[in-house]
C-alpha cells in the first residue's frame, strides 16, 4: 500500500481501542466518566474502530427467552462504579421498565433486553465511535511514544490515526473442529439467526446440531421449538450435558480479587486454578436447561413420537455436503456403531476462540514480548511488554488467559478490568519520564 494513498486524520488519541464490543465499551464508559470527573487538561481523549456497520453483540444467538449467566450487576459499570448513570438499573429506568424488572424477581434478563442494554450505552457513546472501519496495521512512530493505526473504512479509504496507547479487544470468533469448514448447510451456531432465514419456505426434516455446551443445548432447543416437524439431533461425546457450577463459592473465581490472586500464582497453581474451575464456564449447560430438554425427551417417548434425539457417547466422523442438505455420518464411540444423518442443516456448536490480537497490531505484534512458553507477556493492568522499540501502551482486553485467569474476557470482570486499563494508562502517562515504564500498582483513578 503506497503512503500517497493514506490520510492522515485527526489528533493524537490518549486512548484508540480496536474493537466496540462489551469489553471496549465499558472503557469507553469508564473514560467518560473520568472525564466528567476532571479538570479538561487531566482528560483523555479516546476513540474507538469497530468493523461491524453498527453495534452488534452475538446478534446471531439472541435467541428468544435466553436469558444471561451473569448477573445484571456484573454490567458495564456497577462493580467498579455502582452509582453510574451507565448501569443497568440506570437503563431501565430511563425505559420505565424498572419496577417491572423488580418484580420479576430475577438477576438474570433475557439476552435480548441484555444486548438492547449496550445498544443504548452503546448509543450514547457514538460520538467516540467509527463503524465499518477495520484496523489493518499499527506502527510505532516518533522513536515508539506513539502509534500510527491504519484503518480501512468500508468505502476502501485507509486512514491513519495516531494515539498513545492502543487497547484491543477483537472479541471472540467461531471455533470448527478440525478439518471442518462451513457452507451453505453448515453452519456455526453464532450465525444462527442470520442464516435461519434461508429455510423461509422450506420444510427441513432434520437439523443435527454438534457440542456438549450452553450453545448447543440452547440451539437444540430452539430448533426442537421453531421447527415442529423436524427431527433435531444432538450430538455429544459426553453421556450427559455437563451442568454448569454456579455455586456461590465457585463463582468466586470471577471476582476482581481472584484475578490477583491468578496473577501472582505460579504457572502449575494457575494450571490448576483453570482445570478446577473449567465447568464454570466451559462445555457446560444452565440445569434447568438440561433438565427442560430431559422432560421433553421424556414425553415424546410417552408419545410415541421422538423428535428430540440426544446421540451421546458420540461424535461426527464424516460431513458431507450437498445441494439441498448434509450427510451427516456419527459414531457410538462404545460400539464403533455409525450412522448416516441425513439433515436440512448441521449447526456446529463448538465454541469460539479469542480473536488474534495479532491480525490488527500488524508489525507491532512483533515487537511484544514472549515468555518461554510463546506466550505474550502481559502485566497485572493488561499491558502488554513490550521491546524497547515501543514506548506506549498496547492493552489487552482477551487473550490473556494465562496471566489472569478464566476472567480475562468475560462479562463478570468488565467494568472492573476497563478501570484498570484506563487508569494505568493515566498512571503511565502522568509518571516522569524517568520512570520505570512497568509494573505500576492498581490504586485506582489518578484524578
Amino acid at each position: 500500500m503506497s503512503t500517497a494513498s493514506i490520510h492522515l486524520q485527526g489528533p493524537v488519541h490518549d486512548v484508540l481501542g480496536v474493537g466496540f464490543g462489551p469489553s471496549n465499551l465499558a472503557l469507553a464508559v469508564a473514560v467518560e466518566e473520568h472525564n466528567r470527573r476532571c479538570a479538561e487538561q487531566e482528560q483523555l481523549t479516546a476513540g474507538f474502530v469497530e468493523r461491524q456497520p453498527r453495534f452488534g453483540w452475538h446478534r446471531g444467538m439472541l435467541i428468544e427467552g435466553t436469558t444471561m449467566q451473569v448477573s445484571f450487576l456484573k454490567d458495564l459499570v456497577t462493580m467498579r462504579e455502582p452509582a453510574s448513570d451507565f448501569s443497568f438499573l440506570s437503563y431501565l429506568h430511563g425505559k420505565d421498565r424498572l419496577v417491572d424488572f423488580i418484580n420479576h424477581k430475577t438477576m438474570f434478563p433475557t439476552r435480548v433486553e441484555y444486548h438492547d442494554y449496550l445498544e443504548w450505552a452503546a448509543g450514547r457513546l457514538e460520538h467516540l465511535v467509527q463503524y465499518d472501519a477495520e484496523v489493518i496495521d499499527v506502527r510505532p512512530v516518533q522513536q515508539g511514544e506513539l502509534f500510527e493505526v491504519l484503518v480501512r473504512h468500508g468505502s476502501g479509504q485507509v486512514i491513519a490515526r495516531r494515539a498513545r496507547n492502543v487497547v484491543v479487544a477483537v472479541g471472540l470468533e467461531a471455533n470448527l473442529p478440525p478439518g471442518a469448514e462451513r457452507g451453505d448447510r453448515v453452519w456455526h451456531n453464532l450465525e444462527l439467526l442470520h442464516r435461519i432465514g434461508e429455510l423461509e419456505g422450506a420444510d427441513p426434516k432434520r437439523f443435527t446440531i454438534v457440542g456438549a455446551g450452553q450453545s448447543a443445548a440452547e440451539v437444540t432447543d430452539y430448533l426442537h421449538r421453531t421447527f415442529t416437524g423436524a427431527e433435531v439431533c444432538s450430538v455429544f461425546g459426553r453421556y450427559g450435558h455437563t451442568p454448569a457450577d454456579d455455586s456461590p463459592f465457585a463463582n468466586r473465581i470471577f471476582d476482581p480479587e481472584a484475578v490477583d490472586h491468578f496473577y501472582s500464582s505460579p504457572t502449575g497453581v494457575k494450571q490448576l486454578l483453570m482445570d478446577y474451575h473449567r465447568n464454570t464456564n466451559y462445555s457446560v449447560v444452565d440445569l434447568e436447561l438440561i433438565e427442560q430438554l430431559y422432560a421433553r425427551v421424556y414425553q415424546e417417548k410417552v408419545q410415541g413420537k421422538e423428535r428430540l434425539r440426544m446421540l451421546n457417547a458420540s461424535r461426527v466422523v464424516d460431513v458431507e455436503e450437498g445441494a439441498d442438505g448434509v450427510a451427516v455420518t456419527v459414531e457410538f464411540m462404545p460400539t464403533g456403531e455409525r450412522m448416516v444423518l441425513d439433515s436440512d442443516v448441521l449447526v456446529y456448536a463448538t465454541g469460539c476462540l479469542p480473536g488474534d490480537p495479532g491480525r490488527a497490531l500488524g508489525r507491532t505484534w512483533d515487537e511484544c514480548l514472549r515468555d518461554a512458553e510463546g506466550q505474550v507477556q502481559v502485566d497485572r493492568d493488561y499491558r502488554v511488554r513490550t521491546s524497547d522499540e515501543v514506548r506506549g501502551g498496547i492493552y489487552l482486553q482477551g487473550g490473556t488467559e494465562h496471566t489472569h485467569g478464566i476472567t480475562s474476557s468475560l462479562l463478570s470482570n468488565g467494568a472492573v478490568r476497563a478501570g484498570d486499563i484506563r487508569d494505568s494508562i493515566l498512571r503511565h502517562r502522568n509518571a516522569p519520564r524517568s520512570a520505570p515504564r512497568r509494573d505500576y500498582a492498581l490504586s485506582g483513578d489518578p484524578c
